[in-house]
């Protein structure tokens, strides 16, 4: 079976690789040609085909989805935690048109195939908006309401792949952090009383991976979070990632007290269908202490300086 990757070096792009490949799949990997994408791919060589190209042109898509059976559309600019530093919510204008415009481009080029591939779209659990008022768990039939550009952008691809005639099946992800510590003034955005799932990236690439030979899933929105075990409150995630960092909790007061678009998700159906479940927060913390190695015991010595630098980028404190 051949199956495209778009956005192949992001976060769950190359978590998604490496488990399709692992299942023995005919993968193929389109992205940007950036130094960081092309460093990322190194590792890859020889055992996928890479297409490069910008998203924004389907003339640049047409030869990376031709004989392919799935394509896995992960490719968009978000608006927090990104590795190119380009964030949604400050340049929506570009991003919507990466993640509109390029959601555009990819279906048309997948129809002009003389066999459509099918097509599973990563969504995000953001499109419900502000939901902590309500009942948990949400669930794929619950009524989305954006706040973000990011969730009104998801919001619209989701429409586009929907009403097209492909085979098509929308996976809305919790929140997969990137095994790399960034320090990004994003983190201050989200109330430490807010409810939030995370999900390993490994899990997620599992899921998409076992998703392509499940008749199941064509046709549906499925949720894809870590389970009960990753049903967590902000200020529990917080104390364990910047544990694993070294660092103490930040006071609450240099964090948001709007609620913010995250919440427990109903992962019933999905973890029956795909059977992907397989991480927890602590193995993500671990893999970020040994990432981090001998620097998690310099930044305890400076932990108190360290700390005045993180409340210094909190939008929050005067």
């Amino acid at each position: 079976m051949n199956i495209l990757v778009t956005g192949a070096f992001g976060n769950l792009g190359t978590f998604a690789l490496e488990e399709l490949l692992a299942k023995g799949y005919q993968v193929s990997a389109f992205d940007l040609g950036t130094r960081v994408s092309k460093r990322k791919a190194a590792r890859f060589r020889g055992r996928i085909r890479m297409f490069w190209g910008d998203i924004r042109r389907k003339e640049d898509l047409r030869p990376a989805v031709a004989g392919q059976d799935v394509v896995i559309h992960l490719a968009a600019v978000i608006p927090h935690l990104s590795a190119t530093g380009i964030n949604s919510e400050d340049q929506p204008v570009f991003a919507e048109a990466v993640n509109i415009g390029g959601t555009r481009n990819l279906i048309e080029a997948i129809l002009e195939q003389p066999s459509s591939p099918r097509l599973i779209l990563g969504s995000s659990l953001h499109v419900y908006g502000r939901t902590q008022k309500l009942t948990p768990p949400r669930r794929a039939s619950d009524p989305v309401a954006p706040v973000e550009h990011y969730a009104r952008h998801k919001v619209q691809m989701e429409q586009m792949v929907r009403t097209s005639p492909l085979v098509w099946s929308i996976f809305r992800f919790a929140a997969a952090l990137p095994v790399r510590l960034i320090i990004d003034p994003g983190m201050f955005q989200v109330p430490l009383a807010n409810r939030i799932e995370y999900v390993h990236g490994r899990d997620v690439a599992l899921a998409l991976a076992n998703a392509v030979v499940c008749d199941q899933v064509w046709g549906r929105t499925l949720l894809i979070g870590g389970g009960r075990d990753c049903q967590l409150y902000y200020r529990d995630m917080m104390v364990e990632v910047l544990g694993a960092a070294g660092l103490s909790l930040l006071p609450e007061q240099a964090f948001a007290e709007e609620e913010f678009s995250t919440d427990w998700l109903d992962t019933e159906e999905s973890q029956r269908l795909l059977q992907y479940q397989r991480r927890t927060l602590r193995d993500y913390t671990e893999e970020i202490k040994k990432k981090l190695g001998i620097v998690r015991h310099v930044v305890r010595i400076f932990n108190p300086l360290i700390q005045r630098w993180l409340l210094s980028r909190s939008p929050y404190l005067g």
